[in-house]
């Protein structure tokens, strides 16, 4: 078994070589090969060949799935940032900021395209593995909408809230990690235990997230605390936070949710102390991890076959930036 460290260069290399994209039209292609060449985690395809990798050595089919899904990522990513209006991906202009929106429009729908046609060279389990991706298309693209529809809402409850980030983020890293056993030979059984290990380390990671924005060390960060709380963005903090407010904290936390500036943020971080979601969230992240780490357990593979994908998750887990 390799690591997430020793597969991903290895991964990159051969990716970024072996871009299917042609040369022409220079306006509809360049903009994908700028994207990835932007670099990223690719947490999901290296997920997707440690999975591959329980079960038999890293062939073609793994190659060729873990394309598909960084592909369909990015593809997601281009969409996402045009829909939010960011000027800024991995502190580089966004697709559409850089090439303009035609493009990046353009340009995101042939990148989804070209994972398709990544996904149609996997023989192994191609019938399973094509219905899997779409349905985990279709989820992503409902989670984003969900995520949209939170914008004018302020009665979003937990409930809501982890069900959206389980379908716009969880769901296809738990389809990576499905696909790459699927493809390795896995039973279903097994398989599914993969699946739903990726899905409940996907939800505690963006649970992490939502808190790491909020109350993360700045430094660490590369960024300054509260972006999310400056976007009036709905994340468990602020859900919860309105759930569990006095009468007099919700007045309050509805008030600063007008305003802007580091003082909207100063007094919304004071408020998420008092209210004590700061902890809840922590409990939340812990919650779900341990959840994931059951699921793995439960995977029929020796316990030291399953080292590096327990390693993996529990970077993504416990990390501070």
């Amino acid at each position: 078994m390799h690591s997430f460290a020793q597969l991903l260069p290895i991964f990159e290399e051969e990716f970024l070589n072996s871009l299917p994209f042609p040369v022409a039209p220079v306006s509809l292609y360049e903009p994908c090969s700028y994207l990835l060449g932007l670099g990223g985690k690719r947490v999901r395809p290296i997920a997707c060949l440690m999975s591959h990798e329980l079960f038999g050595e890293i062939d073609e089919d793994a190659k060729n799935a873990a394309k598909a899904i960084e592909l369909f990522h990015n593809f997601s990513l281009i969409h996402d940032d045009i829909m939010d209006k960011a000027p800024l991906r991995r502190g580089f202009p966004t697709v559409h900021a850089k090439y303009g929106l035609t493009s990046g429009i353009l340009s995101g729908d042939v990148m989804c395209i070209y994972a398709y046609h990544c996904l149609s060279l996997v023989h192994r389990s191609l019938p399973q593995v094509l219905q899997l991706f779409n349905k985990t298309a279709i989820e992503v693209c409902e989670g984003q909408q969900m995520d949209m529809d939170f914008e004018c809402r302020n009665d979003v409850s937990i409930e809501e809230y982890i069900h959206m980030i389980t379908l716009k983020t969880s769901v296809l890293l738990a389809t990576s990690m499905k696909i790459g056993a699927l493809t390795g030979g896995a039973t279903t059984g097994n398989a599914d235990k993969l699946y739903e290990f990726g899905k409940h380390v996907g939800i505690a990671f963006q649970l992490q997230d939502d808190y790491l924005d909020a109350f993360g060390d700045a430094q660490k960060l590369g960024k300054q605390n509260g972006g999310d709380i400056l976007a009036n963005k709905k994340t468990f903090l602020l859900i919860k936070a309105l759930e569990l407010a006095t009468d007099e904290q919700r007045t309050e936390l509805l008030y600063w949710l007008e305003q802007s500036g580091a003082e909207k943020v100063n007094a919304i971080l004071s408020l998420y102390r008092n209210i004590g979601v700061d902890v809840l969230c922590q409990h939340a992240v812990h919650h779900y991890s341990l959840l994931a780490f059951q699921y793995l357990e439960e995977v029929a593979v020796v316990s030291k076959r399953k080292e590096a994908l327990h390693e993996l998750a529990s970077y993504l887990l416990l990390r501070d930036k």
